[in-house]
């Protein structure tokens, strides 16, 4: 990506030519964190800047866009079928749902396409987890840890510490990154064979044992009115076919502008804050750290049914 490639900060609309696409960008000086003054121009800028660090992470991935049209204090929808009038450039990913009913995805393949989505209102970028070619086996098993009531954010940092010993003794490697909202999302990268259906039942049976370990810290327990005070959440249910989390280095419709950020374990121990990522500041981080999620890009991936063989033995 050429650094020269900046959009304009003085017009509500511009084109930018990249390679041989052009894409069409508007309401540039629309306000899309009007306390923090910052714009919807901001936006595509940040993503503009960090796209050759997340690009490879959204690749043959089918898109969930969830648009902010009036920004992150506005109200938003969320749309799976991609608009018929998208540029002939966009490619789609066609999935089955109930009733035979064909969803057209779209996929973020290049930073035109990226550009694009984000130019409809998508603050934060929600791709599936398996790809295109076969989107029924995910190639990740995740966990999300949200904070219930009573619950801060250094607790869920502890719980995240405890699920990953327990993922270590079952030899599963695991990444960490801030959700840019409440929590952490922790993620193991898997050989893509298992059917979604199959990553769910091991993610559950592991917030089950989190929870019968640690039960005065954690909950598995899906339905709210039925989890207890003061436990994070050991979200396991995000892990069901066609649900989505937001990827990394999303931002965040929150009031800072917060954004979904690799994290090293030694940070987690040694004390991070949601509020330390951001908008303004993730680009520079990233090109001095590099992307520390480039390890869930390889070949090197977790077996699942070596674990459940040895579950049986």
């Amino acid at each position: 990506m050429p650094k020269s490639i900046s959009i304009p900060t003085d017009q509500d609309e511009a084109t930018l030519t990249i390679g041989d696409r052009s894409v069409h960008l508007t309401n540039l000086q629309k306000l899309f964190w009007a306390h923090q003054r910052i714009t919807k121009r901001d936006l595509l800028q940040y993503y503009l800047d960090v796209s050759k660090f997340l690009l490879p992470h959204l690749l043959d991935r089918p898109m969930v866009m969830k648009r902010y049209p009036n920004g992150a204090d506005g109200e938003f929808f969320f749309m799976k079928r991609a608009p018929s009038s998208r540029p002939e450039w966009i490619k789609i990913c066609s999935i089955p749902h109930r009733r035979g009913n064909i969803i057209d995805f779209v996929l973020v393949q290049n930073l035109p396409a990226l550009l694009w989505v984000v130019n409809l209102g998508c603050i934060d970028l929600n791709p599936w987890y398996g790809r295109c070619d076969d989107y029924d086996r995910p190639d990740f098993l995740h966990f999300d840890l949200d904070p219930g009531p009573g619950a801060d954010f250094q607790r869920v940092c502890d719980v995240a510490m405890k699920l990953r010993d327990l993922l270590d003794e079952l030899h599963m490697p695991t990444y960490a990154k801030t959700t840019g909202s409440k929590g952490l999302h922790l993620y193991v990268p898997i050989v893509r064979e298992p059917l979604q259906k199959e990553v769910w039942t091991v993610a559950k049976e592991i917030a089950q044992a989190m929870e019968t370990r640690y039960p005065k810290l954690v909950t598995a327990e899906y339905r709210i009115a039925n989890r207890p005070y003061g436990r994070v959440l050991v979200d396991y249910n995000q892990n069901a076919w066609g649900r989505t989390l937001a990827s990394i280095y999303s931002v965040r419709p929150k009031p800072l502008a917060t954004v979904s950020m690799p994290v090293v374990w030694e940070n987690i121990e040694h004390g991070i804050q949601l509020a330390d990522y951001r908008i303004d500041n993730v680009p520079s981080l990233l090109r001095s750290s590099g992307d520390l999620w480039k390890p869930l890009l390889g070949k090197k991936r977790f077996d699942l049914y070596t674990l459940a063989k040895a579950h049986e033995a």
